[in-house]
């Protein structure tokens, strides 16, 4: 019996996109998410109390992470352009900001080790959450205090001298439609100021997962993940860095709003 049947009393409701939804399945997704983010949170504090905590064992279990989320909601990834970013190479990634799902689809994708999210202060106001957050070295910002902002990222400079690749969303919050926002130079200042190149990657799909304001996930929902060469940061200005990515951004994120 295939796993649609098991739930033909509930109605689905299908897209174009071969995508499936139904009210109950989507709840049980959103809940199976949260039980597999306890299972990374818990052991990090744990790790933290004890004094044993380390980068690869973070990075482990981030993948771990989002490999299990992405295989729970069925999402159909397909990568691109992977063998274009050495893995040994440090890096600021820079993508499109669609969904929450985001964040797993791309852990999925990034070729380097080791990255670190910039991420809103919200997300670090979670209970529990946002002490494993701190703990494993994600960088928070207030988007509401310039100064602690610009502090922020200067802690990220700092942890990319140490080794770690940087992941930031320039748009700075999520897309309701699918159409790229404006970009927030905040990130491009950080990859010059850090002398460290910039991939572009345009994530495509997401937006049908978890769409905004909503808990309840869909799934079986294909979702592109389009990788591009990384950008030297050495002789560009700022807003050639911008108009560069948002260049890439135009061209490869798919079935943008007219």
């Amino acid at each position: 019996m295939s796993d649609r049947s098991i739930h033909s009393a509930t109605p689905l409701l299908a897209f174009g996109n071969g995508a499936v939804y139904s009210a109950d399945v989507g709840a049980a997704l959103s809940l199976q998410v949260v039980f597999e983010m306890a299972k990374v949170t818990l052991p990090t504090l744990a790790e933290m109390a004890l004094g044993t905590m380390n980068r690869k064992g973070i990075d482990a279990r981030t993948r771990e992470w989002s490999r299990t989320v992405v295989d729970k909601a069925r999402m159909r990834l397909q990568i691109n352009g992977r063998d274009r970013v050495p893995q040994d190479g440090v890096f600021v990634y820079m993508s499109n900001h669609q969904s929450h799902m985001d964040i797993p689809v791309l852990y999925c994708s990034m070729p380097s080790p080791t990255v670190r999210m910039v991420a809103k202060t919200e997300l670090f106001n979670i209970p529990v959450w946002g002490r494993a957050l701190r703990a494993a070295e994600f960088i928070e910002v207030d988007r509401g205090d310039h100064e602690k902002a610009i502090a922020s990222l200067n802690r990220a400079t700092d942890q990319i001298a140490s080794g770690v690749s940087v992941w930031i969303a320039p748009e700075g919050s999520r897309s309701k439609t699918g159409a790229i926002g404006r970009l927030k130079k905040g990130g491009f200042h950080l990859a010059k100021n850090a002398g460290v190149p910039i991939v572009p990657i345009a994530i495509s799909g997401t937006l049908q997962v978890l769409k905004p304001g909503t808990i309840a996930m869909h799934h079986d929902v294909p979702i592109h993940v389009d990788i591009g060469d990384p950008i030297d940061t050495t002789d560009k200005s700022v807003d050639e860095l911008l108009s560069a990515v948002r260049t890439f951004l135009e061209a490869n994120v798919r079935n943008q709003p007219a």
